[in-house]
């Protein structure tokens, strides 16, 4: 008994020994912390790594759930390859095409495309993708030009009321006339055989150079210009290298031939008390421009700016200069699926590809939205009479030397207007 007590005492001098001088037992004590630290760090460490876990885990079960949503999304309401016959007045619009990352250049794609997504037919992460959907124009139109027939084709959700929930989504200037089921493999552009345009014009286009065109409601158009202007579009019937015709075409590219089928121009109307006339041209397929221009050197030759070989001339190798009309009077009239039809048009499960009941909704569109906006736009800017003006100045004997100044300024046009390419 009386031993133990020394030994206590010993020992607890030890250790304040040891606290003062550190040593082993500091040592001991921070081993010990450390320790501590350790496996504190490590149950954080595990912690994170399982709110990470779970983390991924909700993630991957929205991801999931999404997906199958999706799939469900589109076994109710599966896409199906259509077209859709689309009108509209281009004025104001750059165009058919879609011009990606040029957003102050509205397109009348731009507003289909808006409106097919607010309607919920296509999915809205596709807009910027329209490949996906297999989106195909048959035709791009240029600046300011106008259609009553042109068709898309693409893979839609066929929603109830289709035609109508996108037309909600449009413009008034813009209209999807009617909706036709086609094969998978349909593609508007490569299987199109033909194009119709329709070009109005006032007909003081065709009086002589020096008539005053101050007055031109005073104007109309005599029977036998009528007939030497026919005359001369007739030229233009078959197959011909139109390089001169559009521009960055050399004369040896095989894609400068183009086979036209019809082309002439009907009989005059009065309309706000100025003559008008429309012309009318098919043909396979039409370059950049390639119409304007050849509306604009018969008005030339039929003015008396140039001899009527030049049209011929225009043909050959050599450069020549050719005047483009302005581009507000042309309107892409419809599109022809001769073959298509004759292979897919009886076989029983497809539709033809004509539009003969919609023919009242695009007659009635033209009158409403496009025949107006060119006949008051003709009458406040007289497009037609300032471009008259600048026939002068274009020298149609020489070749390629006056011809290169000229065809650098449609250049210049052509990147404004951001086309390069043919319909």
């Amino acid at each position: 008994m009386f031993k133990i007590r020394p030994l206590l005492s010993a020992l607890v001098n030890n250790r304040l020994t040891l606290d003062r001088n550190g040593g082993p037992w500091k040592l001991l004590c921070m081993m010990s912390e450390g320790s501590r630290d350790e496996q504190t760090a490590k149950l954080l460490k595990r912690a994170n790594e399982e709110n990470e876990d779970s983390a991924e885990k909700v993630q991957a079960a929205k991801k999931l759930k999404a997906e199958e949503e999706k799939a469900e999304d589109e076994k109710k309401c599966p896409k199906k390859k259509v077209v859709l016959l689309v009108a509209y007045s281009g004025k104001g619009y750059y165009g058919m095409q879609r011009n990606p990352g040029t957003s102050q250049f509205r397109t009348i794609e731009d507003e289909l495309v808006t409106a097919l997504i607010k309607s919920g037919c296509i999915p809205e992460n596709h807009g910027d993708e329209m490949k996906k959907m297999s989106f195909q124009r048959c035709a791009r139109t240029d600046k300011g030009v106008s259609a009553a027939g042109q068709v898309v084709s693409l893979k839609l959700r066929l929603i109830e009321d289709t035609v109508e929930k996108i037309n909600e989504h449009l413009p008034p200037q813009v209209r999807i006339l009617g909706l036709k089921r086609v094969t998978q493999g349909f593609n508007s552009k490569n299987n199109c055989d033909a194009r119709t345009y329709a070009y109005m014009l006032p007909t003081v286009a065709f009086s002589p150079k020096d008539y005053d065109t101050g007055d031109i409601a005073a104007f109309r158009l005599e029977p036998g210009t009528l007939q030497k202007v026919n005359a001369l579009f007739a030229l233009y019937k078959g197959t011909h290298n139109f390089h001169n015709f559009t521009s960055q075409k050399a004369p040896s590219d095989p894609s400068a031939r183009r086979y036209i089928m019809e082309m002439s121009c009907g009989e005059p109307f009065i309309n706000s008390n100025i003559q008008f006339a429309v012309i009318t041209v098919r043909g396979q397929s039409f370059m950049l421009h390639q119409i304007r221009k050849m509306i604009g050197l018969v008005i030339a030759v039929t003015k008396g700016y140039a001899k009527a070989e030049v049209v011929e001339r225009s043909w050959g190798h050599d450069k020549v200069d050719v005047p483009k009309a302005p581009g507000l009077g042309l309107v892409l009239e419809r599109v022809h699926f001769d073959r298509y039809n004759k292979r897919f048009g009886g076989d029983g499960l497809h539709e033809r590809l004509d539009w003969g009941g919609e023919e009242e909704a695009i007659k009635g569109f033209k009158e409403a939205h496009i025949y107006p906006t060119i006949v008051e736009t003709e009458c406040q800017e007289g497009s037609m009479v300032s471009w008259m003006s600048t026939l002068p100045i274009h020298d149609f004997k020489a070749t390629a030397s006056a011809a290169d100044a000229q065809d650098n300024k449609d250049q210049k046009q052509d990147e404004a207007d951001l086309r390069n390419d043919s319909d």
